[in-house]
């Protein structure tokens, strides 16, 4: 992913607390072990689990053959994102027309070593994190690797710890922008209100609060 100086998160913080800001869902992808043939692309929920992030995935998934021959996978999550017109993007003094059209979005990548995990145990831990993590409400059955109904199903998936070795955020937003035009397109995307409009908008809101603008921030007058 290429991530700009202008669109990288100001910490880790910034990015972790976006993070657990949305739901744990993300694109997991794995190189194809026949070289000739795109990634293996996998959609799914996973939870943070002290320094890894753990998931499970049915036994038949296509994945699994493909992860024996990884050493490196990378699971990506995006949100906030909007599509910016090109007359948004005009410059004072520039014709409408001659502005040129952008995407806004928040993304991070984790670029992982994959572990997968196949004793009743491991799994039961894993699924039982899962369960904390995404109906931390509860009402549901104790993760059983003996008593039903877990005990049956656990022979059917497989679980998969992921070990972070890097990761790659990004928030672009035209931090590189006026601040005066990344008002104003925060503003064009509240009245459109559309899909992810208004979360795009707080986004280039808090960015512009927080990191000011790239030039002066680049200079050290920010």
């Amino acid at each position: 992913m290429l991530v700009h100086p202008w669109d990288a998160a100001l910490e880790p913080a910034e990015w972790q607390a976006w993070l657990a800001s949305r739901d744990r869902f993300g694109l997991l992808a794995v190189n194809n072990s026949d070289p000739a043939q795109a990634p293996v692309t996998v959609p799914t929920h996973f939870t943070v689990s002290g320094d890894e992030l753990v998931l499970h995935l049915a036994r038949p998934n296509p994945v699994w053959s493909h992860l024996a021959a990884s050493t490196e996978v990378r699971l990506t999550v995006i949100g906030d994102y909007a599509f910016v017109p090109s007359y948004w993007r005009a410059g004072e003094g520039t014709p409408e027309e001659e502005g040129v059209p952008t995407s806004y979005y928040a993304s991070v990548q984790f670029v992982c070593t994959p572990t997968v995990v196949d004793d009743p145990a491991g799994k039961a831990a894993i699924l039982t994190a899962q369960m904390d993590d995404l109906q931390p409400e509860g009402r549901h059955a104790a993760v059983s690797t003996e008593e039903a109904p877990y005990a049956r199903m656990l022979p059917g998936i497989r679980g998969l710890r992921l070990t972070p070795v890097r990761v790659e955020a990004k928030f672009k937003y035209d931090d590189h922008k006026p601040a005066a035009l990344r008002e104003d397109v925060a503003q064009r995307l509240e009245e459109r209100g559309t899909g992810l409009d208004r979360a795009a908008a707080r986004q280039q809101r808090r960015r512009l609060a927080e990191a000011g603008e790239w030039e002066k921030r680049r200079s050290g007058h920010a």
